[in-house]
This record gives C-alpha cells, structure tokens and sequence, in this order.
C-alpha cells in the first residue's frame, strides 16, 4: 500500500472552521472507497496550530489542533485556511511561529496551498514576493496596499505559481473547494476528483470570482467634492452625457476633476459610472424578472449590445447567465416574499441610488 501524502492543515486563531473541516474531510475521503470496496487513502491530513491544546478560532468555536509545529519537521503538502483580517494591524498580529514555520517548510519542498484570505498567510510570510496570487475579492485592497510586490489576479478563482507550481491560492470562500480537488487531482488523478465533488455535490467554480464581486464600498477618501460628487452620481448615473453633467457639478476644470477623481476613487469618471451601472443592473437581475433590455435601458444603456458587452467586462457572464446562476432560486424567493408581507411598512431593496457616497474597488 502507497504512503499517503501527508497534509498539515494550519490553524491560526483568526481562521474559521468551515474550511479547516471541509478540507480536513475531503483530503481524509480521497482514495477511500465508501462504498464497501478497496480503500487505499491519499493524504493523511492533520490539523496543525502553534501549540497543544485547545484553540479558540474568530468565530467562537474551539478547536484542538492534532499536532503542533514543534511535532512537524517535514510535511508534503501546508494548506491554510482562510484567516479573518480586515487592516494592516490584523496582519501584524498572525502568530509570527506559525508563519516561521510555513516559511521554513516552503523552504524545504513542501507544496504550499492557501484558500480565500489564506494567501495573505503566504504573502505575510514572504512566500509570494515576486509571484503570482488571487484572494477574496474582499480582501483585494489590503492586499494590494500591503503587498505590492505580489500580482495579484483578483478575477481568477485559481492561481499557481512558483517552480512547478509548488505554490496555489484560490479567492471566494467556497472555492477551497476547487482548490482541494486541484490537489486530489494532481496526486490521485482527475477520475478520483470528479468522484469526490459528486460524493460532496461540490461545483466547480468556472467563471472565477467576477459574478460574485461587488466594487462598491463606502466612500471616506477625504476629497469633500469628490465625495459630492459621488453622491451625485448615485442619484443620475443613468442619464446621458453624464460625465459632462458630473464636471459642471463640480465646478472644476476638466483635467483638474479628471485628476481628483481618479486619485480618490482609483477610476476614470466614466469607468467608475460604467462599473456603478452594473452593480445596479446586477442587483436587478437578482430580484426581479424584468427582461435583460429593460434592465439596460433602466441603468443607462439604450443598446442592448453594448450594455450586454460591458456586463460580461465588469461581471464575467452575461446578464442572462448572471441571472440564471445568482437569481435565488423560486423556493428562496417565495419565502422571501412571505416574509415582506408578515412585515409591515417594509420596503424593496435598494440600490446605489440611496445617495450614500460610495467607491469602487479598482
């Protein structure tokens, strides 16, 4: 019988559990046969954290590690979960014996997996300087502030770099999923990855992060007619000639406005209208049947084509198939609407039209 492959499964305080039990159970039945037949297990995964004894992760739940670092001298393959981190101080504070670690294991060959926010791990411990990665789309501009020296593809669901692609992050949450079967893949073969996301109903995530991706945030850059005229554009983003209308509001000269605009919100004028028009499309074709041409016309776009054009730029599917993937499906939206009715006074959902200033991650 072959020798598993081992798996270090690192825990850090900040991770959540979802993901360190998933990847725990989908690595532990690759290569078991659960149907009563011959059983000849992948990987040997194991939950490793800093210490023994119980840990206590972000969201509440304990968890008590298998192994500690101490115990681990040589492993074949780190995977890092997602870790919870939202500022630069968050970071600091990762558990600077566990990134050691998985530097010095990335040192002596092991293959290195990180899923979600766990390539900002990777970054943090310098394993992805000069490289290639991908993140949650949420976590894109502290990642791109901090690491400036990663290319970060925040529109890829996965991304392998270094030699022989010894290295692999993947973005979204659930994509842990993709890269898990990457890696079954890789040892077991592609037979035995396509049994395992049928056993689990895991999908595979074909069209990346972008479908997915929200570019609006709130808006506190400190450029006071920047920000009114964010506001502004929240309330008229669908009239024509906009742009014109937006730099007479400001009151500035064109190129000046140009400038600030772009400083503040990472986008062109017109780019940050286009890319605002979207969301609010996108937000349509999740809540209501309205035809896709309708939906165009609403945000701005009288030719259909161009509006379905620059949809598939920003979203990475077109408006049809954005909506048949993302619109909840009727026994969601039933409830849904039971739950309106029980609630008195209440009201649709809105759109960026609500006047709060908001930007656009670039």
């Amino acid at each position: 019988m072959k020798k598993p492959f081992h798996v270090s499964i690192v825990v850090f305080p900040e991770c959540d559990p979802s993901i360190v039990y998933g990847v725990f159970d989908t690595l532990w039945a690759a290569g078991r046969f659960m149907g009563g037949g011959p059983s000849e297990p992948l990987f040997e995964p194991r939950i490793v954290g800093a210490h023994h004894g119980p840990l206590q992760l972000v969201t509440g739940v304990s968890i008590i590690p298998q192994d500690s670092i101490a115990d681990v001298e040589q492993t074949d393959i780190v995977f890092v979960p997602n870790v919870i981190v939202e500022t630069p101080e968050a970071l600091r504070a990762l558990d600077r014996d566990l990134l050691e670690w998985i530097s010095a294991m990335n040192a002596h060959g092991s293959q290195i997996y990180a899923a979600c926010g766990g390539s900002m791990v990777l970054a943090e411990a310098g394993i992805l300087d000069g490289r290639e990665a991908t993140t949650h789309w949420t976590y894109a501009p502290l990642f791109r502030e901090q690491y400036p020296n990663v290319t970060l593809h925040v529109d890829r669901l996965l991304v392998q770099t270094g030699q022989g692609h010894r290295v692999a992050c993947s973005g979204g949450a659930s994509s842990w999923q993709d890269l898990a079967l990457l890696l079954v893949a890789k040892h077991g073969g592609t037979k035995e990855a396509v049994r395992l996301s049928k056993l689990f109903l895991y999908q595979w995530h074909r069209d990346g992060q972008l479908p997915y991706a929200s570019m609006l945030q709130n808006a506190h850059h400190g450029d006071a007619i920047i920000e009114r005229c964010q506001q502004w554009i929240a309330q008229n983003y669908d009239k024509p000639d906009i742009v014109t209308k937006l730099v007479e509001e400001s009151s500035l000269p064109k190129r000046t406005f140009d400038r600030r605009f772009k400083a503040a919100t990472g986008y062109s004028p017109l780019a940050y209208i286009q890319a605002l028009r979207i969301e609010e499309a996108k937000q349509i074709l999740e809540t209501s049947d309205m035809a896709v041409e309708a939906v165009g016309r609403e945000v701005g776009y009288e030719d259909a084509a161009s509006f379905r054009r620059l949809f598939r730029r920003y979203a990475g599917l077109g408006p049809g198939e954005y909506r048949r993937k993302l619109q909840p499906p009727d026994v969601i939206r039933s409830a849904n609407m039971d739950l309106q009715k029980a609630r008195s006074g209440s009201t649709a959902i809105s759109g960026p039209r609500g006047g709060e200033a908001v930007s656009l991650k670039p």
